[in-house]
């Protein structure tokens, strides 16, 4: 039966969804005619929005373009490289290889979402290499799976923002102790049963996959770690010589890293993205030895970040005419109204499943929910820490199957979104399950 419903999926899914950067330009139309229809906004109007939001993403898209650059320059010196190979080694069977990916890369994202997409994709490609008979696209799509867990652990942008004191919603809730919510018996049961069922699950796919696996060879493919060193000094020009100084690199790198420690002394277990980046980017440059090691290594990183560059933008307009025209307000608006004491959470859960194909962003989301789905809650006596963590939870839900978080993966991965969105499907109904269960039932 699995097997029949997963290569239902994967032929739907390879036959129907289109590349990436399609599916932002379809979301865009269907986002405008929606709009007009059910806004009352008019055509002009909803352009206005899209334009004026068109760019409201640029950092953000900085920050994850460089997610992916910065990733893989550590990923290609020869240090981490050898970490992740030693790593690979635990895997010497195809389900071997898709448990340990799977696992690694869930606990990676409830450290950090940024951290967690990179490491699972490059973890995945080292153990690729060791078995190559495994189902390549199983095997990302299994790294990706753990990004599911990322709202629920120490990065999560909804429980964080409001454990802060001066968030935009204090005055009416004050500041909730992640205690209430990330440490909530609710969300750690949520995060217990998918960090031990994932791997599972995605085990279980490999199993019923049959002749759908299908691999990518030619990317796959170990390359070396030669490093480019000069034959001699004396063939060497000045330029060349400052090129090729170990100096200068051990130099800034300690400079990075010391401020990294700084960064941590002072703020706690603060793994931001910016911080995630900036260690990325230190332990590189160190790791590389020289500056032209390391430029060699950007030349070859910045290609895989085209996707992020040119698709955010897109995104950031189709939020811009969600918030503007009242479109996201309306969604969220019908849940509240078909919901009593007991399903509130089940509904603000599903009602941020769907708002996050429009507005791919934990905490872009929040800033558009909260104002509909607190109130509501405080009316009807829920709990509004537990009303965060649906919101959060189906934030990261419908993840699996929005390519919008997928793009940094894939760069790293060479596939395009169809190749792993068959099994996310499966992933995404699976994990319906266990959190509708704790919003329900669990406090």
């Amino acid at each position: 039966m699995l097997r029949g419903i997963t290569s239902f999926f994967d032929r739907l899914i390879q036959r129907y969804l289109p590349d990436a950067f399609l599916f932002a330009v379809i979301l865009t139309l269907v986002v405008f005619g929606l709009g007009v229809f059910f806004t009352g906004s008019s055509p002009v109007q909803m352009v206005q929005f899209w334009g004026d939001g068109f760019w409201d993403l640029l950092a953000f898209a900085m920050q994850m373009s460089l997610i992916v650059v910065t990733g893989y320059i550590l990923a290609n010196t020869p240090f981490v490289k050898s970490i992740l190979q030693k790593l690979s080694t635990l895997a010497r069977t195809p389900g071997q290889a898709i448990l340990l990916v799977s696992f690694v890369a869930a606990i990676a994202c409830l450290i950090n979402y940024g951290f967690g997409l990179v490491v699972g994709a490059l973890l995945a490609i080292h153990v690729a290499r060791r078995v190559p008979n495994v189902d390549y696209r199983l095997l990302m799509a299994s790294a990706y799976s753990g990004f599911l867990l990322w709202h629920g652990g120490f990065s999560g942008s909804i429980p964080l923002t409001i454990a802060s004191e001066d968030h935009f919603l204090s005055e009416s809730i004050g500041s909730i102790p992640i205690t209430d919510t990330l440490f909530s018996g609710m969300n750690l049961f949520i995060v217990l049963v998918l960090l031990l069922t994932l791997p599972l699950l995605n085990l279980w796919l490999l199993k019923s996959n049959g002749d759908l696996s299908k691999n990518n060879l030619d990317f796959i493919k170990d390359d070396s770690d030669e490093e480019q060193l000069a034959a001699t000094t004396s063939d060497l020009t000045p330029a060349e010589r400052l090129e090729n100084s170990k100096i200068i690199s051990l130099f800034i790198g300690l400079l990075g890293l010391s401020f990294i420690v700084y960064h941590f002394v002072q703020s706690g277990f603060d793994l931001n993205i910016n911080i995630v980046n900036f260690i990325f980017l230190f332990l590189g440059i160190v790791f590389h030895k020289t500056p032209r090691n390391f430029l060699n290594s950007v030349n070859d990183a910045v290609k895989n970040a085209g996707g992020i560059i040119i698709q955010f933008p897109f995104y950031a307009g189709i939020m811009g005419m969600m918030v503007a025209s009242g479109l996201s307000e309306q969604m969220s608006t019908w849940f509240v109204n078909v919901s009593t004491e007991f399903t509130f959470p089940l509904f603000a859960f599903i009602s941020a499943g769907i708002v996050n194909f429009f507005v791919p962003s934990g905490g872009g989301q929040w800033a558009v929910q909260a104002p509909i789905m607190i109130p509501a809650a405080m009316d009807l006596g829920v709990s509004t820490a537990k009303t965060a963590m649906a919101v959060a939870w189906g934030d990261a839900w419908t993840n699996m199957i929005q390519p919008f978080w997928a793009l940094p993966l894939l760069a790293i991965a060479g596939l395009k979104v169809k190749d792993i969105m068959g099994f996310c499907v499966i992933i995404l109904i699976w994990s319906f399950i266990p959190i509708s269960f704790a919003l329900l039932f669990l406090n």
